[in-house]
């Protein structure tokens, strides 16, 4: 079976995520969108909001779960028996860091896989952090979001 998992803090998801699941989907027998938790870093929208929000965008799509964990992603795929971690690249510069990334989760646990989507053209400028910066100061996000996120907004 092929389990994948597609870490991140997804704070918000932004259309962009949500195209790499689309596309990473028809990759694996199962995905799972694995939200990671860090108690040092704030957060915009809590955890279960963040739950709450990927999980009705693919109530319909039983190849797909949402989790959350803590600590290494790359420990994280082991305790789930998860062999691919699946990642969005949209620049050269996160493909430098994915690849670090990557290679480093190798010499921790050699049986997990990295594998990169490229942005589509039209979701490659749009980032979490970006949104986030955006919506301190009052702009509209409604391009970069997902219908029901920018409902809850």
């Amino acid at each position: 079976m092929r389990k994948a998992v597609f870490p991140g803090s997804f704070d918000p998801i932004t259309l962009g995520h949500v195209d790499i699941i689309r596309r990473g989907l028809p990759l694996f027998d199962e995905l799972v969108v694995a939200i990671g938790v860090n108690s040092a870093k704030k957060y915009h929208f809590s955890l279960e909001k963040r739950l709450e929000f990927i999980s009705s965008i693919f109530e319909n799509d039983d190849k797909l779960h949402v989790q959350t964990y803590e600590g290494l992603t790359v420990d994280y795929c082991r305790s789930i028996n998860a062999g691919f971690i699946l990642r969005g690249i949209r620049s050269s510069s996160d493909f430098e860091f994915e690849r670090n990334i990557a290679q480093l989760n190798s010499t921790l646990n050699g049986g997990v896989e990295s594998v990169f989507l490229i942005s589509a053209p039209q979701f490659s400028h749009i980032s979490s952090t970006i949104v986030r910066e955006i919506l301190k100061y009052g702009g509209d996000v409604s391009d970069f979001l997902p219908g029901n996120v920018v409902q809850e907004l």
